[in-house]
């Protein structure tokens, strides 16, 4: 019997709540074997990032390789990239394999607000990624970011979802969580068909330190064992709910504490 294989292609949160971190503790929880490739350096903690170190694109080709040419992978998942050259590096290295699901969180702000990704690296993005995502995962700002417009409303939104779709990828989910609504609603398009609504009160929680890489690696895991894109989109959304409402009463520093990514085994 083998291992379900999910790389993980972002960067590193020294606090553990987001980031890389997070995707290997979402994979570990859901059965994957994880693997992961650091394309940037953080030091943030639960009030938000300090600083940023940037690797070197080059070595960030040689970790994707050095991972593929040996073990391989059923399933990635790609978050902060931080710039222009580290996207291109990446989109090089997939169009190379290209032979599993590709989970895209175009990452480009902190929960604190902190810019995690150049401004100039955005059209990058769109260009040399979306046409190799499976799907991509944009939170609100980031859907704002990659359209040039403002979404205000649940109309908006699914609007939002339609034209993302449009830029390449198979699929894209809009997560709702930032739009003031007593839900927390998520907005799915596959192969441009229907919007579909994932819908979910709202969990009264600050606790939501690295909640969209979760999300994001959870799908990664889900579609590396096999499950249907809208079933791993599904399911990913259900794990991230009982995440948070482990995770609702939990303290764990001064500011926005994490999901709690072990709640089948911690809690018991």
């Amino acid at each position: 019997m083998n291992y379900y294989r999910v790389l993980t292609i972002a960067g590193s949160d020294n606090s553990g709540g987001a980031g890389i971190q997070a995707d290997l503790k979402t994979f570990s929880a859901l059965g994957c074997y994880g693997m992961s490739v650091i394309t940037a350096l953080t030091a943030q903690n639960t009030e938000g990032v300090q600083d940023i170190q940037e690797i070197e694109s080059q070595f960030v080709e040689k970790q994707i390789k050095s991972i593929l040419e040996d073990i391989s992978v059923d399933s990635i998942k790609i978050g902060m990239l931080f710039n222009t050259s580290v996207v291109k590096s990446v989109a090089k290295c997939l169009r190379e394999i290209m032979v599993c699901s590709v989970v895209l969180d175009p990452v480009m702000f902190a929960k604190s607000g902190d810019r995690l990704l150049q401004e100039e690296a955005v059209e990058s993005i769109k260009d040399e990624l979306f046409p190799l995502a499976t799907i991509i995962t944009p939170n609100i700002p980031e859907a704002e970011a990659l359209l040039g417009c403002s979404i205000e409303s649940f109309e908006s939104m699914q609007q939002a979802a339609i034209d993302l779709n449009k830029l390449g990828s198979k699929a894209v989910v809009v997560k709702g969580g930032a739009l003031s609504a007593c839900t927390s609603d998520d907005c799915l398009v596959i192969d441009d068909g229907n919007p579909q609504w994932l819908k979910q009160e709202r969990i009264d929680t600050k606790n939501l330190h690295g909640a969209g890489c979760t999300f994001s690696s959870a799908i990664a895991a889900f579609l590396a064992r096999s499950y249907n894109l809208e079933d791993a989109v599904k399911e990913a959304k259900n794990y991230l709910t009982q995440a948070l409402i482990a995770g609702a009463d939990k303290n764990l520093g001064h500011g926005k504490g994490p999901v709690m990514h072990f709640f089948n085994t911690w809690e018991k």
